[in-house]
């Protein structure tokens, strides 16, 4: 996986705790940029700011684009108006958090991005 690939994935993880993925219809694009000094901070502003555009907007995002410029971060996010009967939201990510977080390349070339979010 590229590093790009573990970003859209950690996303996608994210969205997966709020509720099943394929409950959310990805019809809705939003345009998403965050940058910081190193890809364990970018990591955390991009679920963070995933997580203020799914309260701003009321949307669930089940689908995820990302672009990698050093530190910069060019994203689309696709998703849907929350319908609370049909996704059945089970919580609300409040944010990510420092704890366990990391972004690196293991023995084998795969990129992996972790953190914790706070529900």
């Amino acid at each position: 996986m590229t590093r790009a690939g573990a970003f859209e994935q950690a996303a996608l993880a994210m969205s997966a705790v709020v509720c099943d993925l394929v409950l959310i219809g990805t019809t809705e694009p939003v345009e998403l940029d965050v940058s910081a000094p190193d890809d364990e901070l970018l990591l955390a502003r991009w679920l963070n700011e995933i997580v203020y555009e799914m309260s701003a907007r009321g949307m669930l995002f089940g689908r995820f684009e990302v672009r990698l410029d050093d530190h910069e971060l060019h994203a689309q996010a696709w998703g849907e108006p929350v319908d609370q009967a049909r996704h059945q939201p089970a919580v609300e990510v409040k944010g990510a958090t420092l704890t366990g977080l990391s972004v690196a390349r293991d023995a084998a070339g795969v990129w992996r991005a972790e953190c914790v979010v706070d529900v």
